[in-house]
């Protein structure tokens, strides 16, 4: 529940409270890849120090007594030292996002109040900017997945692009949610990114490594969470670009519709999906596998829940071809990995991104927010997919030259799967 009281309390005090919202994390919703956003609260401190207020002075951690008076120790020095005006709340932030720090997890992340907003925000659906998921591998800022019809994909942005400077500023040790704020901006201004695109490893496509400006105007970025088109006669093709708040009800009506026809095959694209809810995720596996268990939470080598399909089966009998690219993350990983375990869906494309872990996210009264990895995923099957993605059963990339030529040879290897496995009984069986 949220604290709703409204009296002010030293950032002081606040510091250590949040020492304690690890504890009261494991009781928010859960995230993967995004986040159902909850409200922690957080109780008031019971020790006192002359001078500062009510907080902790010690507490025991792994066997250790931590004496955390030489943190208030530090705070006055800085205050009595530093040469300029030392801003407590800036202060404050800091402290707070050098334990989310301290940790190394790239998806454990302290919040300040604007850069809370604006990914609570883009939960919606709806924010200005270039419209790219971005994230941090092996230390560096990377494209995860530019979303379809936005800025970031015209410009000719790709999954896996590094991010090597934002407007001339290194990102270098830059944090996700750092890029984050540099990256969006008013509709009608304009952004540059450097962008290095590492070389192809595959003998047969000839890309060189590139490093290039990208200048991108910003516009409105409004996200249609799920398209359903019809590539070829009796096949639908079901895009989900993004498991938002409105994936469930959308991707019901796609099915509605595409049960109103005499369909001969599907194609999910799941193809630079950055995530999403996890709820939603279990909803569009459900309607192949109905209510298996679409993943499980590995938390401290123990399974600790199960997730359970919401949807219908009603597509359990339908031949499926699931597309996934470099893109491909979390919740989006979730569903393929499902379908692919339970042998309902062929999966089409590349390794997908490796995002397998989940996390929780809580508000503080101030603004600010903490989201934090309390967990990982497993596959139907047992399958740890975090870092080490999903391999698909049928590779085939889609390169930058591909799509400058509007050509998309995963889309036709589909199609050729589906024209097979459509005289079978069976929606994995065919000629690799």
């Amino acid at each position: 529940m949220l604290n709703t009281r409204e009296r002010r309390r030293s950032p002081l005090i606040w510091a250590f409270c949040a020492l304690g919202i690890g504890i009261a994390c494991f009781f928010g919703g859960l995230y993967v890849g995004r986040a159902e956003v909850t409200k922690a609260a957080v109780s008031d401190p019971q020790t006192t120090v002359e001078g500062v207020g009510s907080f902790p002075t010690a507490g025991t951690v792994e066997n250790k007594i931590l004496n955390f008076s030489q943190f208030w120790e530090l705070w006055k020095l800085l205050k009595l030292k530093y040469y300029d005006d030392a801003s407590e709340q800036a202060m404050f932030y800091g402290a707070m996002r050098g334990m989310t720090d301290a940790l190394g997890d790239p998806y454990t992340t302290f919040f300040e109040p604007k850069v809370a907003k604006e990914f609570s925000d883009s939960l919606k659906g709806e924010f200005e900017g270039i419209g790219a998921e971005i994230g941090v591998r092996n230390g560096q800022l990377q494209i995860i997945a530019p979303l379809p019809g936005t800025p970031a994909e015209k410009s000719g942005l790709l999954p896996g692009d590094y991010i090597l400077a934002i407007d001339g500023t290194s990102t270098e040790s830059m944090i996700t949610e750092q890029a984050v704020t540099l990256i969006r901006g008013t509709k009608g201004t304009s952004v540059t990114l450097k962008i290095g695109r590492p070389a192809k490893t595959d003998a047969k496509i000839k890309e060189e490594p590139m490093i290039k400006d990208y200048t991108i105007i910003r516009d409105k970025i409004t996200v249609k969470s799920v398209v359903l088109t019809w590539p070829k006669e009796g096949i639908a093709m079901i895009a989900v670009t993004n498991f938002n708040q409105d994936t469930d009800a959308e991707f019901k009506k796609a099915v509605d519709q595409v049960l109103e026809k005499n369909v001969k095959g599907i194609i999910l694209d799941l193809r630079n999906d950055p995530g999403g809810y996890l709820d939603r995720s279990t909803y569009v596996a459900g309607e192949w596998v109905g209510d298996k268990v679409i993943v499980s939470e590995r938390r401290k080598g123990k399974i600790i829940d199960e997730f359970r399909g919401t949807g219908k089966g009603r597509l359990g009998g339908v031949p499926t071809a699931v597309l996934v690219n470099q893109g491909s993350a979390s919740a989006a990983e979730i569903v393929a990995g499902a379908l692919q375990d339970y042998g309902v869906g062929k999966i089409i494309g590349m390794k997908t991104f490796g995002k397998g872990s989940v996390q929780d996210y809580s508000e503080f009264s101030d603004g600010s927010a903490i989201k934090i990895t309390i967990a990982e995923w497993l596959m139907p099957k047992g399958r740890n997919i975090n870092k080490s993605g999903i391999q698909p059963d049928i590779q085939v990339d889609r390169t930058a030259e591909d799509i400058d030529a509007n050509r998309d040879p995963q889309l036709d290897k589909a199609l050729e799967y589906l024209s097979t496995a459509g005289t079978s009984n069976h929606a994995t069986s065919t000629k690799q």
